[in-house]
């Protein structure tokens, strides 16, 4: 009996800590669509405030817009693609590659972050697009970088990326 109470105390605290990860609200969208990203951070650094969300937008999501936050400061970094995509029909070489929002957010609360941003038709659908984000706090960082390897199981990892399962696209 002790075993399966054992048991079912990991399983709680394994449940548990897969929750505590930065992860989006929708968890899958199609490619060639637009997608709302809503980020959630349920906490800061080791009992610190988050002070900072940095987000690296990954090739393939492209014409990315950040919605400010009140309190926040926002900004982006630019540069260029890996390739030329069709952004409703204009070809697009360049655009957002980070989003960073500054403020403070207290570690007894969680927040969201949001930006919108096109899922290209070049993506794989039934593949996921990792997003890397990384939280920033006075005294610490936790580096939400983590992309599971072919095959494993993204829970598997400490520091996962949000993921985005790639859907076909809308009547494709």
């Amino acid at each position: 009996m002790s075993k399966m109470i054992i048991a079912a105390a990991l399983a709680v605290g394994v449940a548990g800590v897969a929750q505590a990860h930065v992860s989006f609200e929708t968890k899958e969208a199609p490619v060639g669509a637009s997608y709302k990203a809503v980020l959630r951070v349920p906490h800061g650094c080791e009992g610190e405030p988050t002070l900072k969300v940095r987000v690296q937008i990954p090739e393939g999501l492209i014409a990315v817009k950040p919605m400010p936050k009140a309190g926040w400061t926002l900004e982006t970094v630019k540069g260029k693609y890996a390739k030329t995509y069709d952004y409703h029909g204009t070809p697009t070489a360049e655009g957002v590659t980070e989003v960073i929002w500054t403020g403070e957010l207290p570690d007894a609360f969680y927040d969201e972050f949001v930006f919108r941003g096109m899922l290209t038709d070049s993506l794989a659908p039934g593949t996921d697009l990792y997003v890397p984000v990384v939280q920033e706090c006075a005294n610490g960082t936790e580096r939400w970088i983590e992309i599971p390897a072919a095959g494993q199981d993204p829970d598997s990892l400490e520091y996962p990326a949000p993921g985005l399962k790639l859907l076909p696209a809308v009547g494709g």
